[in-house]
C-alpha cells in the first residue's frame, strides 16, 4: 500500500503514524517535496513510525516535476494520491496499467481559488470516472467528487482529524498564566483569533475591516490575533496604522506545538477564508474549546460548525455579515463559553487513529472488491 503526498504535513504524518501502528496492511509514504515555499512546517523524520520515501525529480511538460520510477518496481496493490499535478496523473495512469488499485484524496475546491480551464475540467471528469476509490472527509468532497462522474459507491469518508489530546494538554485558559501571555503579547478584552496564512486567499482583509468596525462598536477593548505570514502581513501593518486601528498582535508563523499558547489566550476562532478545501485550523480551534465564526466558503463546514450552537456561518466577502457575528460574541461570555463546550463536544472523535481506521477500512473494501 502507497500514499503519495505533495509534502510530509505535521497532519498526515499523524495519520500515517496511527496506520502503521494498527499494522493492518504493508504501508509506505512517498512524498514530492520535504517542505514547500508558502508552508514553513516542520519536518522531523526522526517521529515518523511509518517507511517513506521522497521521490526524485525529472523534466516533465516543461518544468520539473516527482517522477515515480518506483511504480516501474514492485507494484503496489494500492496507490493512494493526490491528483492536480501532472506527476500525480502521470503515476495514477502507470498504475492502472499495471492492474493496482488507485484511489485519490480529494476535497471541494472554490472558484475564487481555482481557475476552472476546459482541459485540466475534462481530465478531471476522465480520471475521477475511471479512479477506483475517492478518500473524502465529508458530504461536500462527496458531492464535488461525484459532480465529476466519481460513482458513489466508490466514495469514500475518511474523518479529517487533529491530535486532540495535544491541544488538551496545552489549556491553561483557567490558570493565572493566561492573563500573563495576554499582557505579554498586548491583548486586552475578547480576543479573536486568526490561524493561517496572510494571503487574500484566506479572507484576511475582510476580517480586518470587520474587526474595525468591532473595535468601534464594542462596549469594551477587543484584540485580533493573527497568527501566521504571508504576502499579505506588510499591507495589513500599514492598514492598521493608517486606520488606527489598535490592538490588532500579528504573532508570526507558529509550528503546531507553540499552537496550543496561542488559542488558549484567545476567545473566539475567526476563519474568513474565501474558499478553503477544508481548513484544520477550525478543528484545532474546536479541540480548545473555542467558538468559531467561519464563511460558508470552506469545505465541511457544516458538518462542524452549526450555526448558532457551536459558533456561526457568514458569506465570504461580507464584512458586515462577520462584524455583527463577531460582536455578538464578543460582547457576551456565557454564550462563548456554551459554543465552545460544544465545539469540543463535536470534535471529540476526530482523531488520527479515527482516520487510520476509515483508512484501512477503505483499503480492504477495495481488495475485496478486486477478489471478487
Amino acid at each position: 500500500m502507497v500514499y503519495w503526498n505533495n509534502i510530509p504535513s505535521p497532519y498526515m504524518v499523524e495519520r500515517f503514524n496511527a496506520v502503521e501502528a494498527r499494522g493492518a496492511f504493508e504501508f509506505e509514504a512517498w512524498f514530492n517535496d520535504r517542505t514547500e515555499t508558502d508552508r514553513s512546517w516542520e519536518v522531523k523524520e526522526s517521529d515518523w513510525r511509518f517507511r517513506y520515501r521522497y521521490l526524485p525529480r525529472t523534466m516533465l511538460l516543461g518544468r520539473i516535476q516527482h517522477w515515480p520510477w518506483l511504480l516501474f518496481g514492485r507494484r503496489p496493490d494500492v496507490l493512494f494520491s493526490l491528483h492536480a499535478q501532472p506527476a500525480f496523473v502521470v503515476g495514477w495512469a502507470i498504475a492502472k496499467l499495471r492492474g493496482a488499485k488507485t484511489g485519490f484524496r480529494v476535497l471541494k475546491t472554490f472558484d475564487r481559488w481555482v481557475p476552472r480551464h476546459p482541459g485540466k475540467e475534462w481530465l478531471k471528469r476522465f480520471l475521477f470516472h475511471h479512479v477506483d476509490a475517492v478518500e473524502t472527509p465529508g458530504p461536500d468532497g462527496r458531492q464535488y467528487a461525484m459532480s465529476y462522474g466519481t460513482p458513489p459507491e466508490r466514495v469514500f469518508f475518511a474523518t479529517h482529524t487533529v491530535c486532540r489530546p495535544f491541544f488538551e494538554s496545552g489549556d491553561f485558559r483557567l490558570q493565572a498564566k493566561r492573563e500573563q501571555v495576554r499582557s505579554a503579547l498586548g491583548l486586552f478584552g475578547p480576543t479573536f483569533i486568526y490561524v493561517g496564512r496572510l494571503w487574500w486567499g484566506k479572507g484576511v482583509r475582510v476580517l480586518l475591516e470587520a474587526f474595525e468596525r468591532v473595535q468601534r462598536e464594542a462596549t469594551h477593548e477587543v484584540s485580533l490575533l493573527l497568527v501566521g505570514d504571508g504576502a499579505e502581513e506588510g499591507y495589513l501593518k500599514r492598514v492598521c496604522k493608517e486606520r488606527g486601528i489598535r490592538n490588532v498582535v500579528f504573532a508570526g508563523y507558529k509550528q503546531k506545538r507553540e499552537l496550543p499558547r496561542y488559542y488558549a489566550v484567545s476567545d473566539v476562532f475567526v476563519f474568513p477564508t474565501l474558499g478553503d478545501p477544508y481548513g484544520l485550523v477550525v478543528d484545532e480551534a474546536m479541540a480548545f474549546s473555542l467558538p468559531v465564526i467561519s464563511t460558508s466558503a470552506a469545505g465541511e463546514i457544516r458538518v462542524r460548525i452549526q450555526d448558532g450552537v457551536n459558533g456561526y456561518i457568514v458569506p465570504p466577502e461580507d464584512s458586515a455579515a462577520l462584524a455583527t457575528r463577531m460582536l455578538e460574541l464578543g460582547e457576551n461570555l456565557d454564550l462563548r463559553l456554551r459554543m465552545g463546550k460544544v465545539s469540543s463536544e463535536r470534535i471529540r472523535d476526530h482523531t488520527p487513529e479515527q482516520w487510520a481506521e476509515d483508512f484501512e477500512e477503505i483499503v480492504n473494501t477495495l481488495l475485496e472488491r478486486e477478489s471478487q
